[in-house]
């Protein structure tokens, strides 16, 4: 997650510094004209050469992506500057998955085969577990199922893991990297300004935004 925070803001750097570095090459170059004598500014001898047109401020940068052509910069390309650009302003909630699509286990369940075909048809790689009154007390991850003896079929609490790891729907993505940094974890519960469960969030969805996926 490091290299992601290094990646987005050296780029962000780069957008912003080749702007102020048009800025200034514009200035020694408009000083430049300033000291010319008649005589050079008049000789049929120079050539003018005309600038490249560099954008301003962020609005003028998109116009300028907008108006470029798709054999120039494709969907993708365009996918990822505008998700680096907009880096700090997006919030979780922008790309979380909802709670009704989070597949639960409870606590007392019992991993025989009907319950892992369940989970493994489900597609996801997390499992939050739940007690009778429906709070969550750990996570179940594939890694753990995988490792599983369905000789034995044993409850699933046994097999949790008891660290789960919070987001608040309304922290910035910057926020939610800081917290895989600090928690060195992958899978995220998402809560609201009330604490209660609204969906989740993985480092595979951040990856994804910022690749344009």
């Amino acid at each position: 997650m490091q290299k992601i925070r290094r990646w987005i803001t050296a780029l962000q750097e780069r957008l912003r510094g080749d702007d102020m570095g048009e800025r200034r090459s514009e200035s020694v170059r408009t000083n430049d004209v300033n000291t010319l004598d008649a005589a050079q500014v008049n000789s049929p001898k120079e050539v003018v050469k005309e600038k490249p047109y560099t954008p301003r401020t962020l609005e003028e940068f998109i116009g300028v992506v907008a108006r470029t052509p798709r054999d120039v910069l494709n969907e993708t390309d365009r996918a990822r500057l505008a998700a680096v650009m907009s880096f700090n302003d997006r919030r979780v909630a922008d790309l979380m998955r909802p709670k009704s699509e989070i597949v639960f286990v409870k606590s007392t369940e019992i991993l025989g085969p009907l319950v892992l075909d369940r989970l493994y048809k489900s597609g996801f790689t997390n499992f939050p577990v739940v007690d009778a009154h429906e709070h969550i007390k750990g996570i179940i991850h594939t890694e753990a199922l995988n490792s599983l003896a369905i000789k034995k079929a044993e409850r699933a609490d046994k097999y949790m893991d008891k660290g789960v790891s919070y987001l608040h729907q309304s922290d910035t993505l910057a926020q939610a990297v800081s917290e895989i940094e600090r928690t060195n974890s992958y899978y995220f519960l998402v809560l609201d300004e009330n604490n209660n469960l609204t969906g989740f969030f993985t480092t595979e969805m951040l990856l994804s935004y910022l690749l344009g996926k």
